[in-house]
C-alpha cells in the first residue's frame, strides 16, 4: 500500500507540518505560509452556530419497514407496500440547553426523523411528548427566551420559566407531562416519539385524512427520578449519547413501532375540540392507534459533526400523499426550520451528504451560493421553463387542497365545544397513580417555590387548580411548605 501524502486543501503536498515558516531561525512568521494560514483559518471555522433550540443531540442511521397496509389513507410510495424498507436518519436532542449541556435533564426530547424515499426526503420533526407548551408560533421566540439563559445572570432562571407559563395557561398540559415521571428519560432508546402535530394524508382517490404519529419504543419506557438523573449527570454528562452509541455498536439495535391515529378530514370541523391544537391529544377512544411499521436503528454516524450537527430537518419536506394541516404551530415551523438551517449551514445545506436525497436525485435550478457543489452539464440552464430538456413541473399535487374562508387578520383559534386550556391536563393528572402524583407535585413545587414574585406563583397555582381542584391544592401546599423552610 502506497504511503498517503498530506496536502493542502488545494491538493498541494505539505513538506513540513511541524514548523511554521519564519523570517530566519526564530524570526516572525511569514504571511506566505499558506499551509499555516489555511490550517488556522479552518480551525477558527470548525464550529458553526449551534441550534437555537435542540442544540444538544445524538443521531443514528437505520431503516423503516412497513408492516401494515395503509394505502387506504395515503399514496406515499414509501408506505405503499408491506415489507418495503426505507433508509432513515434520526436525531434525538434536548430542547433548552446549549451544545455542552447534559443529557439526563428534565426537558422535552426532540425526535426528528428523515426518510430517504424514492420521491424525495420526508422529514418528520417531533418530540417525545404528544403535546407542546404553546399553540401559536408567534409566542415561540418568547417561550424559548424564557427557558434559556437569562441575559444578565447567564443561567436559567425559575422566575423567567414560571413567569412565561403564568401567562400561557395552554402550557398546563405539557407542564404536567414534563414534570411527571416521563420528564427525564433513562435513555433515548427508552422513550416514545411523537409527530406531535397534526398532518394530512391523501390516498390515490384524493380523499384526505388528518393523522397523528406515535412511535412506541420496543425497549419499554424507562425514566429517571430527579435524584437518579443528578447522579448520572455527575458520572457522564453525555449519558444518552453513550448509551445509544454503545448499544448500536454492540448490535443491540433499538426499535420503535409506528402507529397513527386517523381522522377523516370531514370530521375535523365538528370535533369537540380543535384537532389542530398542539396542546391537546386526540383520545384513543375516538381515534384508535393503527399500526404502520417499525423503525430500527442499526448504524452509528462515522463523524458526529458532519452527520449529526449538520443534519437539517424541516417539516416542509413532504412527499406525495403527505402534507400539512392548519395546525398553527406546524405552519410556523414550515418556515422557521428551513430558515434556521440556511442561517446555520448555508443555502446549500441540502447538498450535504446527510441531508441529500439517497433514493432519488434532486433536480432543480438552484445554483451557486456558499458551498455550492452541484454542477451538472456545461449546457444545463438555470431557468425554467426552457427548451433544453431541463427538469419540468409535474401535474400531481403533494396533498389534498384545504378549503379556506373568512377575513384576513389576526384571529383566535376556531372555537369548538370543548376548547379550554385545562381539561386534558386534569385528565392526565387523574390517570396517574398516587405515587406518580406525589412525584409530579414535588417536581413542580421544587421549581415554582424558587420564584420570587407571589403573583406569578398564584397565576400558576390557578392553572393547576383549573385542571383539577385536588391537583391545584396539593401543588399549593407543597410550594408553601418549601417556601416556609
Amino acid at each position: 500500500m502506497s504511503k498517503r501524502v498530506l496536502t493542502t486543501e488545494s491538493g498541494a503536498p505539505v513538506a513540513d507540518n511541524q514548523n511554521s515558516a519564519t523570517a530566519g531561525v526564530g524570526g516572525p512568521l511569514l504571511l506566505q505560509d499558506q499551509h499555516l494560514l489555511e490550517k488556522l483559518a479552518r480551525f477558527n471555522r470548525e464550529r458553526i452556530p449551534e441550534r437555537v433550540v435542540h442544540a444538544r443531540g445524538s443521531g443514528a442511521y437505520g431503516y423503516f419497514e412497513v408492516t401494515d397496509d395503509v394505502t387506504g389513507f395515503t399514496r406515499a410510495n414509501f408506505l405503499g407496500e408491506v415489507g418495503k424498507r426505507t433508509e432513515t436518519f434520526i436525531r434525538f436532542s434536548t430542547v433548552a440547553d446549549s451544545l455542552g449541556g447534559a443529557d439526563a435533564v428534565r426537558d422535552p426530547r426532540g425526535f426528528a426523523l428523515k426518510f430517504y424515499t424514492e420521491e424525495g426526503n420526508y422529514d418528520l420533526v417531533g418530540n417525545n411528548t404528544p403535546v407542546f407548551f404553546i399553540k401559536d408560533p408567534i409566542k415561540f421566540p418568547d417561550f424559548i427566551h424564557s427557558q434559556k439563559r437569562d441575559p444578565f445572570t447567564g443561567k436559567q432562571e425559575a422566575d423567567n420559566v414560571w413567569d412565561f407559563w403564568a401567562h400561557a395557561p395552554e402550557a398546563t398540559h405539557q407542564i404536567t407531562w414534563l414534570m411527571g415521571d416521563r420528564g427525564i428519560p433513562a435513555s433515548y432508546r427508552h422513550m416514545n416519539g411523537y409527530g406531535s402535530h397534526t398532518y394530512q394524508w391523501t390516498n390515490e382517490a384524493g380523499e384526505a385524512f388528518f393523522v397523528k404519529y406515535h412511535f412506541k419504543t420496543n425497549q419499554g419506557i424507562r425514566s429517571l427520578s430527579a435524584d437518579q438523573a443528578a447522579e448520572l449527570v455527575g458520572k457522564d454528562a453525555n449519558s444518552h449519547q453513550t448509551d445509544l452509541l454503545q448499544a448500536i455498536e454492540r448490535g443491540v439495535n433499538p426499535s420503535w413501532t409506528l402507529y397513527v391515529q386517523v381522522m377523516p378530514a370531514a370530521e375535523a370541523a365538528e370535533y369537540r375540540f380543535n384537532p389542530f391544537d398542539l396542546t391537546k391529544v386526540w383520545p384513543h377512544s375516538d381515534y384508535p392507534l393503527q399500526r404502520v411499521g417499525r423503525l430500527v436503528l442499526d448504524r452509528n454516524p462515522d463523524n458526529v459533526f458532519a452527520e449529526v450537527e449538520q443534519a437539517a430537518f424541516s417539516p416542509n419536506n413532504f412527499v406525495p400523499g403527505i402534507g400539512p394541516s392548519p395546525d398553527k404551530m406546524l405552519q410556523g415551523r414550515l418556515f422557521a426550520y428551513a430558515d434556521a438551517h440556511r442561517y446555520r449551514l448555508g443555502v446549500n445545506h441540502t447538498q450535504l451528504a446527510v441531508n441529500a436525497p439517497k433514493a432519488t436525485v434532486a433536480e432543480n435550478y438552484g445554483r451557486d451560493g456558499l458551498m455550492a457543489t452541484r454542477q451538472g452539464s456545461r449546457h444545463d440552464k438555470n431557468y425554467e421553463p426552457n427548451s433544453y430538456q431541463g427538469p419540468a413541473q409535474t401535474e400531481a399535487a403533494l396533498s389534498a387542497p384545504l378549503a379556506i374562508h373568512g377575513w384576513t387578520g389576526t384571529h383566535e383559534a376556531p372555537q369548538h365545544t370543548k376548547d379550554d386550556d385545562f381539561f386534558q391536563a386534569g385528565e392526565l393528572y387523574r390517570l396517574m397513580s398516587e405515587d406518580e402524583k406525589g412525584r409530579l407535585i414535588a417536581n413542580i413545587a421544587g421549581g415554582l417555590s424558587q420564584v420570587s414574585r407571589e403573583d406569578v406563583i398564584e397565576k400558576n397555582l390557578a392553572h393547576f387548580a383549573a385542571a383539577d381542584a385536588e391537583y391545584g391544592k396539593r401543588v399549593a401546599e407543597a410550594v408553601n411548605a418549601l417556601r416556609e423552610d
